[in-house]
């Protein structure tokens, strides 16, 4: 009972749900990649790749955070500062998701499992960067972004530069949304000399260039569109996008941060379903 009570509070955590944010993104690199739908067992390995990757990553942040998520009023009441979770059980989880997703790119291919290495020192190794880079918001993007490419090389088992759009897309997306979400902690980051761009620019210049951050994303969208023939359901997909963009940044301005969470997780996760739904849309219909 010990062990599913820990596993219950470690997914809880990492908020293992919101795996919707990277998962759709990756299976439009697969459809791509397939020209269609890929085969059933090449689509639950990279699920099952994508799910343990993030989870892996997410736990390990949170170990690697304890320090800070301890001192930081938003983020102490969290399962490791709070002492609701032992360590030990969550770096037990960190490797056991780590060797699942190396298991899954096993399973794949030869190239996803030499790179399997490369990827998760992406993953893991994200949780620094906040220490010495205010970059570090787009560090996280490309770790995010990585799916569309790895789903690529699964399905194909090599890398077409073409994808490499969508990688630059997700990279900005993510980029952006976490400059908005980290805006939240722009004392406590000033206090403690994290850091991370609302420190350096301000939370209004943040804002601004987030916004920028996701301009920059629908071009990148624009372009993957456009090179990958994808047509009227590709644009309209992107005027979709563009559309939520928009009012997810309403959501929040620099005197009033308090829907932050709905514009960080609710509109985020609709985002990249419903462009999902437009990708798959395209690639099915133009066979």
């Amino acid at each position: 009972m010990a062990v599913l009570r820990n596993l219950r509070v470690t997914l809880e955590m990492i908020k293992w749900e919101h795996s919707v944010f990277a998962l759709p993104f990756a299976l439009c690199g697969a459809l791509l990649a397939a020209n269609g739908l890929p085969g059933a067992r090449q689509l639950t390995w990279i699920i099952i790749a994508m799910v343990s990757a993030r989870s892996a990553a997410m736990a390990f942040n949170r170990l690697a955070d304890v320090g800070i998520d301890a001192a930081n009023p938003r983020t102490r009441t969290r399962a490791l500062p709070a002492g609701t979770i032992g360590a030990g059980f969550v770096i037990t989880f960190v490797i056991v998701s780590s060797a699942l997703f190396t298991l899954a790119a096993w399973q794949l291919n030869r190239l996803a499992f030499a790179l399997s290495p490369l990827a998760l020192a992406v993953l893991l190794l994200y949780s620094y960067t906040k220490r010495f880079t205010r970059w570090s918001h787009l560090i996280l993007g490309f770790a995010l972004g990585m799916s569309p490419a790895a789903a690529w090389i699964a399905v194909r088992g090599s890398l077409d530069p073409r994808i490499l759009l969508l990688t630059a897309a997700v990279t900005f997306w993510v980029g952006g949304f976490d400059v908005l979400y980290s805006c939240q902690d722009y004392e406590f980051d000033l206090a403690t000399r994290l850091h991370s761009i609302p420190r350096f620019c301000g939370i209004a210049r943040a804002l601004t260039l987030a916004g920028i951050f996701h301009v920059i994303m629908l071009a990148f969208l624009i372009y993957t569109v456009v090179v990958f023939g994808l047509g009227k359901p590709g644009f309209i997909g992107i005027v979709v996008v563009a559309a939520l963009l928009a009012y997810e940044h309403s959501l929040v301005s620099s005197d009033d941060l308090s829907k932050l969470n709905a514009a960080f997780f609710t509109m985020n996760g609709v985002i990249s379903v419903l462009f999902l739904f437009f990708i798959a849309a395209a690639v099915l219909l133009r066979r």
